[in-house]
Order: C-alpha cells, then structure tokens, then sequence
C-alpha cells in the first residue's frame, strides 16, 4: 500500500518549478529510514474477505542458553533462555505456519560447541504443522526459522505452499547464514516468490509488513483474530520484549544490523506497546513472554 503523499513536499516541487522558491528550499527534510503505520496495517489484514483466524499457537522446540546482555544492550551478563519458536495460526478450515523450526544440526550450529537443549518431540510437530498446514510463511531467513523448510525431506511438499520474499530467497541464495542452508536452482525453482512494497495482505486478518534490518528479508505479521484481539508476530527485530520496552538493540558480535533501520523498528513497536492495549507484541526468543502469552491465553500451547 502507498503512503500518503507529502503534500508539504509537492508544493515545495511546485514553487521550485515556477520559480518562486530558493534553490537551497530544494533539500527536503530526510525521511525516516523505516516506518509503519497500524491503521494501514489493519485496512490491509482486512482486503481479503473470509472468517478471521481463532487463534495463533506456539511450540518450543529447541533453546539456546545466553546472558540476557547478548538479548538486550546494557542489561547485565546474566543466564537468560532464548527460545526457538514455531507459530500456527489457526483458521476454521486450516492452518498457516510463521516459521519452519530447524533440524538438530543447525540448532548445533547456533550452539558454538555447547550442546543445547533440543526437544525432538516438538520438532518433529513443528514438521508435521508444516505438512498439514495451508500455507507457510517466515518472518526472516536465518537458520533456526528456516531451516525447517529448506532442509526437511519432505522439501518437494513444503515448497509449493512455502512463500518467500524476493528478499529472503536472495540472500539464502547469496549470503545464508551457513552454507547448507543455501537452496539449489531447482529447490528454489519450486518456492512461490513474492515482493512487495510496505504491507502484503496476506489471508483473512493476516497482513505482512516489510521490516528489513536484522535481516535483509525480515518481515513482522499482523493476525487480526475473530475475538478481536490482535497479535504481532514481530520475528527477530527483538530477542527479548526488554529490548522493545528500553528501544536497546542487541550485543551479539555476531550479528550485524543496520542501526538506524532497527532503532526505527524497535521505536515503533515501543509505541504500540504502550499505546495498543488491545495488539500483544509476541518477540520470537522471549522465553517469559511464551509462558506468559501461554497463561493469558494470548497464545495457545502446541499445535492442532
């Protein structure tokens, strides 16, 4: 969808070309390097008619075990779990994955020579989601969200129903966070690839909203529910919902992002905090917000 024209900035363009503005009235003021705006967000949920979703379910199938510091700048070095998640939203007639979970070797790869817990049971149903599912979708492409998908056995299934942005396929062909993850020309031949510009209607109540920084293909998904609530699935823009509520970025050396891209990010969903009492923000690794979510019955446990 189109953001609203700058009405401020086509009036300077017309003044300028009848000559009655100064040349130095030609630098317009810089735009923000990302924004969103919710009202927009909900008009796009809403394009595709239908019954809303009833619920969004999570599974944990795997942790990482890191001080809170490397979640959150300048909280101090202490134990903190980050959780690996899958999520499921759920339809009358079916389900859609956010998220693809990933196989014992990758989480191996996320453990840097420390054996981490990895829970096969919930593994293997975050599979099984993904083969009943209707459709599947990932907030961004790094291993423990994707890997479920490019290296599953059951990949010539998956792939049909699996959408992935120009962005996200782009960078596992070009850059994928570890070599195996990197899909053939004939794995990628089978994805549906889309783009799009700011938000992307999705199914009914589900809008995409274009949010690049902790990757370059990084997407938040908006679920409108049939109760009226609403969730955010904001993907990796924040490990821990202390990140969003202090707008501190991560201190993982390992990870690189764009700063001013993610200050803007954590900005905004910092003010939907705040002010949308009725949105639960859901950070994908926030190990105490899951069980919380899970007893407020803002998230259900497991899958169907």
């Amino acid at each position: 969808m189109r953001k609203p024209l700058n009405v401020s900035v086509l009036l300077l363009g017309l003044c300028v070309a009848l000559g009655l503005a100064p040349k130095e009235a030609l630098a317009a003021e810089p735009s923000p390097p990302w924004s969103a705006d919710l009202d927009q967000v909900r008009q796009v949920a809403g394009m595709i008619p239908g019954p809303r979703p009833i619920r969004v379910n999570v599974i944990k199938f795997a942790e990482s075990r890191r001080t809170k510091n490397f979640a959150v700048k300048g909280l101090p070095a202490e134990p903190s779990v980050q959780a690996r998640t899958a999520y499921q939203i759920v339809y009358p007639d079916g389900t859609v994955m956010v998220d693809t979970g990933m196989d014992l070797a990758t989480h191996q790869f996320f453990g840097r020579g420390v054996q981490e817990p990895y829970f096969p049971e919930a593994a293997a149903r975050v599979a099984d989601g993904l083969r009943r599912a209707k459709a599947i979708i990932v907030t961004h492409e790094h291993g423990d969200h994707i890997a479920g998908l490019v290296r599953s056995p059951s990949f010539a299934e998956l792939a049909p129903k699996t959408l992935l942005t120009r962005s996200q396929l782009q960078a596992l062909m070009s850059e994928p966070q570890i070599p195996e993850l990197r899909p053939t020309p004939e794995m990628a031949a089978r994805l549906r690839v889309i783009d799009y510009a700011d938000y992307l209607a999705f199914a009914p109540g589900v809008a995409l909203i274009k949010a690049p920084g902790h990757t370059p293909g990084s997407q938040m998904v908006y679920v409108a529910l049939q109760s009226g609530k609403e969730v955010l699935l904001s993907g990796d823009v924040a490990w821990h919902m202390d990140g969003v509520r202090m707008k501190a970025g991560k201190d993982a050396p390992w990870i690189k992002e764009p700063p001013e891209l993610m200050a803007a990010e954590l900005s905004w969903l910092n003010g939907l905090s705040r002010t949308e009492k009725n949105l639960s923000i859901v950070v994908s690794h926030d190990e105490e917000q899951r069980r919380q979510y899970i007893e407020q019955g803002v998230l259900g446990d497991g899958f169907e």
